[in-house]
């Protein structure tokens, strides 16, 4: 995805979140968004995340300050609802995204502060990472259901890539 938008003229600023295997917290990992933000970015930049990388922007938005600073956030199939994959991990990360989670719960319990940045969700009903896919759905988002056939190439589908394109510009 980062090729293509710097091949459209989008300036992207790329954070890959260590580890990004749920072996860490996702406040923990956006912590590392928050400090990435502070020390590289403008003071007001978009905000795209991909799977667990949605629900990490969505806690720097929403607990670390983050709504100061963002303009249009951007999601691609996140769980917001949680999703049945998450019990076949027990690790920190997949826990908070189970179905019906405490954490999940209480990022949910104030969602409509995110109506304060131009918020997209772009999921597909094809997803069996997040289960159901229909947990990609939040009210507080304009959601784009794009009916590509697996989660990993929600990154890479060219219709995904020129609507990411789009709401950036």
């Amino acid at each position: 995805m980062k090729e293509f938008l710097e091949s459209a003229g989008q300036e992207i600023h790329a954070l890959d979140l260590v580890p990004s295997n749920g072996e860490l917290g996702i406040g923990e990992l956006a912590g590392q968004v928050a400090r990435f933000a502070e020390t590289s970015l403008p003071a007001s930049f978009d905000l795209v995340g991909f799977s667990m990388g949605g629900i990490v922007g969505r806690y720097y938005l929403q607990r670390l300050g983050g709504l100061s600073r963002v303009r249009r956030f951007i999601t691609l199939g996140s769980p917001h609802h949680g999703t049945y994959m998450g019990w076949l991990r027990g690790n920190p990360g997949a826990k908070q995204m189970r179905r019906g989670s405490a954490f999940l719960q209480d990022l949910n319990s104030d969602a409509d502060v995110l109506r304060q940045v131009d918020f997209t969700s772009i999921w597909t009903p094809f997803d069996l990472m997040i289960l159901p896919a229909s947990s990609s759905v939040i009210t507080a988002a304009k959601s784009i259901r794009v009916s590509v056939p697996a989660h990993p190439l929600l990154v890479k589908d060219k219709r995904v890539l020129q609507l990411v394109r789009d709401l950036l510009s």
